[in-house]
């Protein structure tokens, strides 16, 4: 509420002082009769408290209605708008309290769990904050904070100033409906004045941060009984407010780089910014943002009606990986707005003047700006990211023409994978409608599945049938007392199938404790990102190849790094392994480790690269961390389908023929269909192997990344690897998709040797 007529007094900032009692006992009087003029508000208005006041004078507070559960009814009726309608129609504007006029009011629905008592004397704070920087942290931390947590923390500072906070270290449950944090732009827990909520844990190299738009703050930290994590620390000060209001302004450079305010942490609230860049006169510019994270809750990135960046009349908002524009003419401006409520990481900006004559020397021109290779020009590969590369096309004889008009290579045709977007090249692929595909492609009648019979050759029928409990094919999970569970991918997701619960056991894996917003084509991983790979270093040579850390005694990795002509390659002393690295010159949280036994398989064959798998003992255990985890090995029963989306990580060379790279590289590639891995590698694939990559080229494994894992995540929220980084024809070249060794046909060896 705001109030006129009252003087502000430094003494209202203190719950204990007459001043703040007399005032809130005041406010706290009048709101609750003025909901008796409401019967519904009336008969279960319970409290109302004033928590605090503010320069201005703005006075916060909280109403609490409570409803039975006879009555549950009625809940929808208690609506932000009944509640203010009944507020303002009394309030707004008459005199009351012999001078006290309340000239604004808000209301908004806040968990209760927040609407803390200002006497409270349990995890309720109120903090100063200063030009130096003072710290807090949560309740029980490190060890973890108590269940039921229901802390708050008050935050001022002295006029002219905005509260900028950081958090080193912030280690949440991960679920964002159980344990959180909350910060406010305001001394109530009111939504429209939220900055962020926030869960998981965040690495030191991301750390949470972010600014006030006044000098008020409120942090609530809410938390059930399920979990104790260790909690946060935070660090505060008090910083000048046109330190973060001073953004936009005029840039003349050919070439340069704006962000948004504060970047890379949280912008503020309530921010306007404006950019004018003025090239050359004649030429025109493009600009791309490297980074780009507005998103907020409820908001149709469409009309971007709260947070966004305008350019030519055009809003963006959300959160997107490639956005690129170009100008009209050799000036651009470009508009930065945020709301009141809920900030993001924002932007980063480059921009670069071309001359729109001659755009692209010797390349193609996408719509968008982008220059691309004249190459890539009808490939079937959305190259520019606004698919202008792709139209106008005529097909050539080994593609194939797209109801939509794509071309596409007919290798993709029947691959059960939607290519052209409207499932054309998929078109009559499919069984009739009354039958079923087998896994082998083979049709049946629609009556052979489930029906506790192995009519098709691999079982496929049966998979996923409760009611074929007796049937056990290449799909079924084999628990330990030798029951099959029909269902796919039945292991370590968290619902206990075999009667033996089997199939949960040893899940102890495939987290990432880190919560995080260069292979071939890919890009720097976060610390703490990928936290099973493995960098081996042969004698004096450096990083040779990579492994997976598949318990603490164990690491998965290829064959061909030992198998060689040199027989010192299979010498355990030869080796050094380092585990939870993410830079090659930086050692902070690595454990370095010796091999006590290298176990090549006994059927890896050089020529062939099949069964191109080993397995290194260490000479001590690992000790798990935040940076350093097992990823979870698949049963031999578990299906990564063709188009699966998964990760592959190392820290080969750059390029074919390249350098080897410093800092941990990532890059997406998608599992290819069997049969088109058969063809593209002209039939040098067996059974033991699949193909993952772009048939397009441009993101691969290269020299250096061999044994390191392909890591696919599942719906059970775990980390499988389906492969390890065997061989190629050269690195990212089109129609030359990466092989790696698949993990489920070696699973059986694996556990046989290293119980795992």
């Amino acid at each position: 509420m705001k109030l006129t007529g009252v003087p502000y007094d430094q003494k209202l900032e203190d719950t204990d002082s007459k001043e703040f009692k007399t005032l809130a006992q005041k406010l706290e009087a009048i709101l609750g009769e003025n909901y008796k003029k409401d019967p519904l508000l009336e008969e279960h208005h319970t409290k109302t408290v004033v928590t605090a006041f503010s320069e201005g004078v703005i006075a916060y507070y909280w109403s609490q209605f409570d409803i039975p559960p006879e009555e549950e009814e009625i809940v929808p009726e208690f609506s932000e708008e009944r509640v203010l309608e009944a507020l303002e129609t009394s309030l707004i504007g008459q005199r009351s309290m012999e001078t006290i006029k309340i000239t604004e009011i808000t209301t908004s629905v806040t968990d209760h769990r927040m609407a803390r008592n200002p006497t409270a004397t349990d995890c309720f704070f109120r903090l100063e904050a200063e030009e130096k920087v003072k710290k807090f942290s949560s309740p029980g931390y490190p060890k973890g904070y108590p269940p039921k947590s229901r802390c708050q923390w008050q935050i001022r500072a002295s006029e002219n100033k905005v509260i900028s906070i950081t958090f080193p270290f912030f280690h949440i449950e991960d679920d964002c409906s159980d344990d959180f944090v909350f910060i406010y732009d305001s001394l109530s827990p009111d939504e429209s004045q939220a900055i962020t909520k926030q869960c998981g844990q965040r690495p030191p190299s991301n750390p949470l941060k972010v600014v006030s738009s006044g000098n008020i703050m409120l942090i609530n930290l809410i938390t059930d009984t399920a979990v104790q994590r260790p909690g946060f620390q935070a660090e505060y000060r008090a910083i000048p407010k046109s330190q973060v209001q001073t953004c936009g302004g005029v840039l003349t450079e050919d070439k340069g780089v704006f962000t948004s305010p504060l970047h890379p942490g949280f912008y503020p609230p309530a921010v306007d910014c404006k950019w004018t860049i003025k090239v050359s006169d004649g030429f025109k510019m493009r600009v791309k943002f490297i980074i780009f994270n507005m998103k907020e809750p409820e908001v149709d990135t469409r009309s971007c009606h709260k947070d966004y960046v305008e350019i030519m009349g055009t809003k963006y908002c959300g959160k997107t990986s490639s956005l690129a524009v170009t100008s009209s003419s050799n000036v651009l401006e470009i508009l930065f707005h945020s709301d009141e409520s809920f900030t993001d990481r924002g932007f980063r900006a480059e921009y670069v003047a071309y001359n729109p004559k001659n755009p692209c020397p010797n390349q193609l021109t996408c719509s968008s700006g982008y220059c691309i290779g004249k190459e890539l020009k009808c490939d079937g590969w959305n190259d520019c990211g606004d698919m202008s590369d792709e139209r106008d096309c005529h097909c050539g004889e080994d593609q194939f023409t797209c109801a939509n008009t794509l071309c596409k290579p007919k290798l993709w045709v029947c691959d059960s994978v939607n290519d052209c977007g409207d499932w054309s090249d998929e078109k009559g692929c499919s069984c009739e409608e009354n039958e079923f595909r087998c896994g082998n492609g083979e049709c049946m009648p629609q009556y052979v599945v489930c029906d506790s019979k192995k009519d098709c050759m691999d079982g496929s029928d049966e998979a996923s049938c409760e009611t074929s409990p007796g049937i056990c094919s290449d799909f079924s999970f084999k628990c330990k007392n030798s029951d099959c569970v029909n269902k796919v991918n039945a292991e370590c997701d968290r619902i206990e199938d075999c009667s033996d619960n089997s199939d949960e056991d040893n899940c102890d894996c495939g987290t990432r404790p880190y919560k995080l917003s260069r292979i071939v084509g890919g890009q720097n991983a976060e610390k703490g990102e990928w936290p099973w790979q493995v960098s081996l270093h042969f004698q004096n040579s450096g990083h040779t190849c990579g492994a997976s850390i598949i318990s603490d005694r164990w690491l998965l990795t290829a064959a061909h790094c030992f198998v060689t002509r040199d027989p010192a390659n299979h010498m355990p002393d030869n080796w050094q392994t380092y585990s939870g690295m993410q830079d090659q010159f930086k050692q902070d949280g690595v454990q370095l480790r010796k091999l006590k036994r290298i176990i090549s398989h006994p059927d890896y064959n050089q020529m062939t690269f099949d069964f191109d798998v080993a397995l290194l003992e260490l000479s001590e255990p690992l000790e798990f961390t935040n940076t350093l985890q097992p990823i979870c090995l698949p049963s031999s029963s578990h299906v990564f389908p063709a188009g699966m989306s998964c990760w592959v990580t190392g820290w080969g060379t750059l390029r074919e023929g390249g350098r080897t790279a410093q800092v941990l590289q990532k890059a997406s590639v998608k599992i290819i269909n069997d049969t088109v891995c058969d063809v593209v590698t002209e039939g040098q694939v067996t059974s033991r192997m699949l193909c993952c990559g772009y048939l397009a080229g441009g993101v691969d494994a290269c020299q250096g990344d061999s044994g390191g894992p392909l890591s696919c995540f599942e719906e059970s929220g775990k980390w499988f690897q389906a492969g390890i980084v065997s061989w190629g024809e050269g690195c990212a070249r089109r129609n030359k998709p990466g092989v790696y060794s698949r993990v489920t046909k070696l699973r059986d060896w694996i556990k046989t040797e290293t119980g795992v």
